[in-house]
Formats: C-alpha cells, structure tokens, sequence
C-alpha cells in the first residue's frame, strides 16, 4: 500500500468531509481499483483515522481526527515530489534523529514529525517541551547548495534559514489556526507575552570548501494545552494555539504541511529575501529595552532594540550611544 495512495484518498475524502463517496466514485477519480480504495481506507483506519463506510454509500472522513501520519501530512501538502515525509511515535530530538539521517546521504526534503520528544533541543543549549499530542515537532533536512552563498554580499543566505522559517511558521499558523503571531528575534513566535513555537537551525560545514553541506531545520509549536500543564521551569512564559485539550481536523496534519509550503517559497530565493519586511513587522522586540549577553559568558549590557538590518540582525544602541548589531541577547 503506497503513502501516496492513502494520502490523495485523504485528501479527496476532506475535500467532502460531509459527503459520502462511492467507492466507485473514488477509484475513478484515483485512477486505481475499487479494491485498492478499500485496502487504503483499511490502511487508514488502522492509522487510526475515523474513515465511514457504508453499502450503498460509500466513504466519509469523521471531523474529530487528529492522527499524525505520513498520509496525513502529504494530504495537505501543496507541492509535490518536493518531500518525504516519516513520522514516529516518539523520538529524542527530531533534530538529533535527522542529524543522522543526513550523513546516511539523505535527499534535500527529508522531514522528520513525531508525536513526542523525550529530550526535544532549544537554542544555546535548553531544551523544549514536547509532550505526546499535544503539538507538532518536526524537522527538515536542507541541502542549501549555492542558496548558502549571498551575491550581494553580506554573511551568506544560509543564515536566513532560521528568519524565512519564523515568517512560514506565522503564517501557517494563522491559515489553519486562524491566530495571529509575533516574532521574537531570531527564533521564537509568541502570543502575546507568551512563547507558543521554537525554532532551532543545525548547520554542518563541508571542511574541504566550508560551505554548508546540509541544515536541519527543526520546529516545536504548542497547539493544545497539557492536562498537567507546563514544568515550572517554563510555566510562565509557554503557552499554546488553543486552550483546548486536543484537536481535530487533522490540524497537526495541516500545520506540517502549510509550514513547509510556506518555508519553500521563501527557500528557493533565500537571496531575494521575500520573507524579510514580514519579519520585521511581525517582530516584537523593535522599540523594546533588552539586555545584550556576550557570547561566552560576562555581564549583559542593557540595550534599546532600534533595527533588524538585511542581515536578520537585531540592532541595538547601548547605554554609551554606540550602535551596532548584537552577537546575542536575552
């Protein structure tokens, strides 16, 4: 049984989510037997989604599914033949998992989705929090190639990555979930004074050129919030999409998949920065009071956000009037 089959069956099948189809009428339209509908929808069902059959009828999807699979995901995905996607019950970080995938030599849109992260990665270190169901946590395997050198200069489009993937994910998130997000500079999106997506970018240099020979794109969003809640650790600051304890359909499904939709847009001319006016104005640093943490360790300097120039830079100006980019801030 092809994913590709099961996912234009799941496809067709929300296309009329209140309507029965006939077998008949599914096989015609996917050009495949009437016995290989039934064995996808089979197939299907043992995945958990709530599939109808009934004689005379024919197929109908249930509204309340939230199954996160390969066929779900590719169900949505608008683009084609761009993705391959795997999804597993539970992992340690979806970016560790496709670090490894990658030095097997793994194509450019190998995408990784997991139900749960037992020791899911954040910037600088920490870690983020990925409970079962109750988000999507997925990563992308890059081969950026020639997208990681900059003509107009500048320190090259593979630092872009992080940025155009915050502009992908906000907009996702607003077409499936209908909730309008902000950027926190480099990489988190927020509600409010609340953080609801991470996004970590892995880089692995070709020591021969130093070009970039693959990057793993790894993205964490809360869509549902715990029965337990969040640790203490992040209880004040997290938060997710909905205040609800689970949702339907298919909207992990969905938000793969626009994500990726969005994020190729932007990919295929990281030099031409299209995502880069969105990121500025969605951002909710600009105009704000920070602290400038030096890489390596020592005292953070209070700072005035002021731009984000061309680079994705945070520009600041300290205390002492001078202006320049920071290398990092808190």
């Amino acid at each position: 049984m092809t994913v590709n089959l099961k996912s234009r069956l799941l496809r067709l099948l929300e296309e009329n989510r209140e309507t029965y189809i006939s077998g008949g009428a599914l096989a015609k339209d996917l050009a495949v037997s009437r016995n290989a509908i039934w064995k996808a929808a089979t197939s299907l069902r043992a995945e958990g989604f709530g599939i109808r059959a009934v004689t005379n009828k024919g197929y109908r999807l249930d509204s309340d599914v939230d199954v996160l699979s390969e066929a779900g995901i590719e169900a949505f995905l608008k683009t084609e033949g761009l993705f391959t996607v795997e999804t597993r019950k539970s992992v340690t970080s979806t970016n560790t998992v496709m670090r490894e995938i990658a030095t097997g030599g793994a194509r450019e849109g190998y995408v990784i989705a997991a139900e749960e992260q037992t020791a899911g990665k954040g910037r600088l270190g920490r870690g983020f929090h990925s409970p079962a169901g109750h988000g999507v946590y997925f990563s992308l395997l890059l081969r950026p190639g020639d997208k990681a050198s900059d003509p107009a200069g500048g320190t090259g489009c593979a630092s872009f990555i992080t940025s155009a993937a915050a502009v992908a994910v906000a907009r996702a998130i607003e077409e499936v979930f209908g909730v309008r997000v902000g950027i926190k500079w480099v990489n988190d999106l927020y509600i409010g004074d609340k953080k609801v997506c991470g996004i970590l970018t892995e880089a692995t240099l070709d020591m021969e050129n130093g070009s970039v020979d693959s990057a793993v794109l790894g993205i964490g969003i809360n869509i549902t919030k715990p029965k337990e809640g969040y640790p203490d650790e992040i209880g004040k600051i997290a938060a997710s999409l909905t205040g609800e304890e689970s949702c339907g359909d298919m909207k992990r499904c969905r938000l793969i998949a626009s994500v990726l939709d969005n994020f190729m847009v932007f990919y295929d001319n990281l030099a031409g920065r299209e995502f880069l006016d969105e990121y500025r104005e969605r951002s909710i640093v600009l105009g704000s009071d920070i602290y400038v943490m030096p890489i390596g360790g020592g005292e953070a300097r209070p700072a005035s956000t002021l731009a984000i120039d061309d680079e994705c830079r945070l520009v600041v100006r300290y205390e002492d009037s001078h202006v320049r980019p920071p290398a990092l801030y808190a």
